[in-house]
């Protein structure tokens, strides 16, 4: 049976829980969600579609807006719009199972409604309809809908074909795909293809799906490796894993991630200091997990967009949840491929090979009972900050004015929660 998938997007939705908030249209108020405390190179997390018929760009920084736009500014509150994604997704399980759902971010996701169009007679637009007139009768937040017969399908019909409907609805199936979008620009439109990848295959001449279709997929493997299968699936309009192979993915290794957008453009020794936070944050995270890991992975982005990111990924000789030892590899991951002539905007850490600490293993080299005396001090801050609050204990360096640490634990709570 061919199956059916909706890709459901609540439209510029921090934006319009912040309308919605104030009584307002978000589709006739100007409203930005930043935070101008950050100063004018603050990213705007999200912007009012009447903002964006104006012509501003959606994730622009505050100083990108034109002085000749008014516009609200609101602060942004992740308590609040975490409360009303919930409540969207209660409103999708009166309708669809919870097994037929996976939801791919706060404000997106994706539902197969295969078994569900003869349940309730309705052709698949119908349903998707009556699902977000739903949301918005409930919310009021306006949803934008992609219809497939995979999982990408649905997601390219939401994300290009959607935009140009009156109904803010696309439909494709692998026929409709080559026929109007083989053709399509520019590459990074399309799902998973970001500007690395668009710049790697226009190395090739390859300007458009149908290139990538019919190139030769030598050179496709060559430049991508095992990638390059996903690649030329997506090409050619297929996906074959379902929502249920999504729900029975257990991962052979685990990680833990944190990625930041820095408040303003930083010198290589402020984002020096902001590295030594992010890593005992994280690495408090991994103690009260009980868990270690034997890989560190370091991203750092740069202010100017035609500077490369930098970093890499690193085994370690021990498997390990010391903040000493870990600090230590990734400084040293930091400074030896850090661009120190470039301002940084992005930073990002990634523990890798994540197992339970009963794998925990050093070498000959490493004094155990410095370990352990560290343990017990990062067990008691962990209680502290369970108990108190992330900001009940912190560091000197967590007061320096470069430190990050103390306005990101501000980010959920604090004013978000008022």
């Amino acid at each position: 049976m061919e199956r059916i998938y909706l890709c459901i997007d609540l439209k510029t939705f921090y934006a319009s829980v912040e309308c919605v908030e104030r009584g307002l249209d978000p589709f006739q108020t100007n409203l930005v969600v930043a935070d101008p405390s950050r100063g004018k190179g603050a990213i705007c997390l999200a912007i009012s579609p009447k903002l964006k018929q104006q012509g501003v760009r959606n994730r622009c920084r505050i100083f990108e807006i034109p002085d000749t736009i008014e516009y609200i500014t609101a602060l942004p509150r992740m308590k609040l719009y975490m409360q009303y994604a919930a409540d969207i997704y209660g409103i999708y399980l009166k309708y669809i199972s919870k097994d037929d759902i996976h939801v791919y971010s706060i404000d997106e996701a994706f539902l197969d409604v295969t078994e569900y169009l003869k349940l309730y007679e309705m052709d698949a637009k119908r349903l998707a309809k009556k699902l977000t007139d739903d949301v918005f009768d409930t919310t009021g937040i306006t949803a934008t809908v992609g219809i497939g017969t995979n999982l990408y399908l649905a997601k390219i019909a939401l994300d290009i074909t959607a935009k140009h409907t009156p109904d803010h609805m696309g439909y494709l199936d692998e026929e409709t795909y080559k026929r109007t979008l083989w053709h399509h620009r520019p590459l990074t439109d399309f799902w998973q293809v970001g500007r690395g990848i668009s710049k790697r295959l226009e190395k090739y001449g390859f300007v458009d799906m149908y290139d990538v279709a019919h190139a030769p997929e030598k050179v496709l493997y060559n430049e991508f490796g095992v990638n390059a299968e996903y690649l030329i699936d997506h090409a050619h309009g297929i996906e074959p894993t379902t929502i249920a192979d999504i729900k029975k993915y257990i991962p052979k290794t685990n990680s833990i991630s944190n990625n930041q957008i820095l408040f303003e453009n930083y010198e290589y020794e402020d984002a020096y200091l902001v590295i030594k936070e992010m890593v005992e944050l994280n690495v408090l995270d991994l103690v009260e997990k009980h868990v270690v890991c034997d890989h560190i992975g370091l991203y750092v982005g740069y202010a100017e967009d035609d500077v490369s990111s930098t970093g890499g990924m690193r085994k370690l000789s021990v498997v390990t949840n010391s903040y000493q030892i870990l600090l230590k590899e990734f400084l040293k991951l930091f400074e030896e491929t850090t661009n120190k002539e470039e301002l940084i905007r992005q930073i990002g850490i990634t523990f890798g090979n994540v197992v339970d600490e009963t794998y925990e293993a050093y070498d000959i080299f490493t004094d155990y009972e410095d370990i352990k005396e560290e343990r017990k001090l990062q067990n008691t801050l962990v209680e502290i900050k369970q108990k108190y609050g992330k900001n009940a204990i912190l560091k000197g360096m967590n007061l320096c004015d470069a430190a990050t640490t103390m306005k990101r634990n501000k980010l959920v709570g604090g004013h978000n929660a008022e």
